[in-house]
């Protein structure tokens, strides 16, 4: 077997979880080389990725990865630089998934490589305020009937966030069925006379926050 390929256990967790739901992982060579297919879009800090069945993060990982490595080149030498836009960069990643503790994992992955990557301290502003992004991003949820896995199963509510320059974010909520419906309002389909304003509603909208406002929920 080459250095390349992945090994079936790492691939699986146990059988019971590939025949109730599927999972499996795909190995981190071709998750690599599936992310070089969009390098580009990779490496832009603010594109934005959505990845339908995360998992425990193995494409959500890389990419931020990838995003943090333009920040650092490019932003390494303000501080101050440097943390909003890393922050911007997590910001953009999203993911569902099913099954609870591959998303807890998830999180966990990737607030490490990020914590990692800057050298923060768990008490840090921007530690704790990279936590409640992720909590609002990764979502425990059913990607097909787009909802949370709760009881009520409410709809999948998904932050845009943006980064407004002078250490402050904007923050607004939307349904994740309700962004996906953006496909049906092309130009040349029955709906393309429909002004965007008119599909992009947000549920919420947030007040102006810094990273110490992200971090302390306000």
């Amino acid at each position: 077997m080459s250095d390349i390929e992945a090994k079936p256990e790492q691939l699986v967790k146990s059988k019971k979880r590939v025949a109730d739901h599927g999972e499996v992982f795909t190995p981190d060579w071709m998750v690599e080389d599936m992310l070089n297919l969009v390098k580009d879009e990779t490496e832009r800090i603010e594109s934005r990725f959505l990845e339908p069945a995360c998992g425990d993060g193995n494409f959500l990982v890389p990419i931020l990865k990838r995003k943090l490595a333009v920040v650092l080149k490019r932003y390494g030498k303000s501080e101050f630089e440097k943390s909003h836009f890393a922050l911007y960069a997590l910001m953009s990643i999203y993911g569902v998934e099913i099954l609870e503790d591959n998303v807890q994992d998830c999180r966990a992955n990737i607030l490490s490589v990020f914590a990692q990557t800057l050298k923060l301290e768990t008490e840090s502003d921007l530690y704790r305020a990279a936590a409640i992004v992720l909590e609002a991003n990764i979502v425990h949820g059913d990607a097909l009937d787009m909802t949370e896995c709760t009881d009520e199963k409410q709809s999948i509510l998904f932050p845009e966030w943006t980064y407004l320059g002078k250490g402050k974010f904007g923050r607004r909520d939307f349904r994740f069925a309700t962004l996906t419906q953006m496909s049906s309002f092309t130009p040349d389909t029955l709906f393309g006379d429909a002004g965007s304003h008119e599909i992009f509603t947000p549920v919420k909208d947030y007040p102006t926050m810094s990273i110490k406002d992200i971090a302390d929920g306000s």
